[in-house]
């Protein structure tokens, strides 16, 4: 039978991150046993509040786009054969340059390689090849393996290279040929231009007494901080404004740009959290979706500046000495797994309970992780 959800309480808290929470438009996505036994979509696509929102609203996920790429890559290496321990220059030779000729794909993965950003000359967001000729010839920003910190931008670009060097096409027409289609998600890594006005904008974040004092903010107002580099580069789309731009939403960017609805980004996870199989057809082995949930490093991040941990391109709850969570996103499983989006967008799947969850908004909040509008609901799952 599984776990009893509590639907009223779970409704209610929905409804309140209207009222009390400032949502504009969200929806809401819970899969139990492949199963969606919540499907919620309330307010408004636009701030003056002349288009509806419904849970068939697309909108952008910025950084939970991550998980689907990840997913994408963990399918073609799965294919190929290729395991993890496997040098990335086994796949992209010219990675090899500049002492990472023996990183690892696990490393890669768990933003362990060094290579957070772009440094050097300015490269374009929008030109793929720059980016990774880019990255190919430069040196990592600490020696691979030695510690993590996140990859924000520069994930995409490394993932959607090696998707190519393996199949000839990019990381988005992989998700759409091997997931999105055969699962019918309405999900996109770069959407097609008969779609791009069909999307709601996003809004930055209500900056209400300033930012946030902590670590990440005061790195982030450091022009030279590794925590800077690594969220402006590669150069272009700074602003959010920018992410509702035909260009923004057409590019194929895998690190930040996916675009559905909460529905989809649910369904998805509720195939990693029900064993990799859906209506007999069989998408991933075991022993791909354990490297999901298995921490290839954990510890603190030089670019969040917080504690973080990753298995193979997931993002995990991280434990302390003792094995206790010391953040909690993902429910009290320790084999959840999933990816946050920036301003509150938030998914991801526990196997141990077969339980999937995605919340995505356009009105955006200060922060890297997720917020009380997701996390309330998370806790009442489990409460």
């Amino acid at each position: 039978m599984g776990r009893h959800l509590d639907l009223e309480k779970i409704y209610g808290l929905f409804a309140e991150n209207f009222t009390l929470y400032g949502d504009l438009g969200a929806s809401l996505s819970i899969w139990q046993d492949q199963k969606e036994v919540v499907r919620l979509g309330q307010g408004f696509e636009d701030r003056q509040q002349t288009r509806a929102w419904s849970a068939e609203t697309r909108v952008l996920v910025w950084s939970a786009t991550k998980s689907l790429s990840v997913g994408t890559v963990l399918a073609c290496l799965e294919a190929e054969g290729i395991t993890l321990d496997r040098r990335v220059a086994d796949i992209w030779p010219e990675f090899a340059e500049a002492g990472k000729k023996e990183v690892t794909l696990a490393q890669l993965l768990s933003h362990q390689a060094g290579l957070a950003g772009v440094s050097g000359k300015a490269v374009s967001v929008f030109d793929h090849a720059a980016v990774v000729e880019a990255l190919a010839h430069q040196e990592p920003l600490w020696p691979p393996g030695t510690r993590h910190g996140y990859h924000p931008r520069t994930f995409g670009f490394l993932l959607d290279e090696l998707v190519r060097r393996l199949t000839r096409r990019t990381l988005g027409e992989m998700w759409r040929l091997l997931f999105a289609e055969p699962l019918q998600l309405d999900l996109w890594i770069g959407l097609p231009a008969e779609l791009v006005e069909t999307v709601a904008p996003v809004y930055p974040a209500r900056n209400v007494g300033g930012l946030p004092d902590n670590a990440f903010w005061k790195a982030m107002a450091d022009p030279n901080s590794l925590t800077r580099l690594a969220f402006t580069t590669p150069e272009g789309l700074g602003s959010v404004a920018s992410m509702n731009t035909p260009p923004a939403r057409l590019a194929s960017l895998p690190a930040l740009n996916g675009i559905g609805t909460a529905s989809a980004l649910g369904k998805w996870y509720a195939l990693l959290a029900t064993g990799g199989e859906w209506e007999g057809e069989r998408y991933f082995q075991p022993e791909t979706l354990a490297s999901m949930s298995r921490s290839l490093a954990s510890g603190f991040d030089s670019v969040t500046q917080e504690v973080s941990a990753f298995s193979a391109g997931m993002m995990l709850d991280p434990l302390d000495e003792n094995g206790n969570k010391i953040r909690s996103l993902y429910g009290p499983s320790l084999r959840a797994f999933g990816h946050p989006g920036a301003g509150g967008s938030h998914a991801f799947a526990d196997p141990e309970n077969r339980i999937a969850f995605a919340y995505v908004m356009n009105q955006l909040e200060l922060g890297i992780f997720p917020n009380a509008k997701s996390l309330r609901i998370v806790e009442a799952i489990y409460s």
